[in-house]
């Protein structure tokens, strides 16, 4: 069911819990949710976000589940959080400095569950988050909690940078580097 405008509205600050668990894979973080996905609840909701169908693409999922899905993601060892977990109704609402305390709850989370991968959707959150100027898309050299850290693009639908097609292919690449 779809939320209302209003409910939307009043999702302003909310907060999402963490999909997560033993034994993952890839742990996604987003930059933080919006507020679609904090009225309905569900990770990466918005209609017109491409995180459901680059999983999908990239081989992560069988079929492109749907966000009132995203339990199901533990079960195939992925799970999802954001490096913020206050819903703005856009990334840029935050500031550098919740950025940063975003990266080091998310450093904690991945100390506690160990996945085997961490990847953050957004190059700019990361580069802010965990101080990494430079950083470029793909394996980065540096390690969050001693666990290999992947970035790909954001898969929001107002990245007019990368198709539904192009997020596939880079999500894809790190499926396969999480199956060797």
């Amino acid at each position: 069911m779809r939320p209302s405008a209003a409910e939307v509205a009043a999702a302003v600050g909310r907060t999402i819990p963490d999909l997560v668990g033993p034994g993952l894979r890839v742990l996604f973080s987003g930059i933080n949710p919006s507020l679609y996905s904090a009225a309905t609840g569900q990770h990466f909701a918005r209609p017109g976000n491409r995180f459901w169908p680059a999983l999908h693409r990239s081989g992560f999922t069988p079929r492109q589940l749907h966000p009132s899905e995203q339990w199901s993601l533990l079960d195939a060892g992925l799970g999802v959080t954001n490096v913020v977990s206050r819903a703005t109704a856009r990334a840029d609402e935050l500031s550098a400095a919740e950025l940063v305390a975003g990266g080091e709850i998310l450093a904690a989370l991945v100390g506690r569950w160990q996945p085997r991968f961490v990847a953050v959707l957004g190059v700019t959150a990361y580069r802010t988050a965990f101080a990494r100027p430079k950083a470029v898309m793909g394996l980065q050299a540096e390690q969050l909690a001693g666990v290999p850290v992947w970035v790909l693009p954001n898969p929001s639908g107002l990245n007019a940078h990368y198709t539904a097609e192009t997020l596939g292919v880079a999500f894809a690449e790190l499926r396969e580097a999480a199956e060797r």
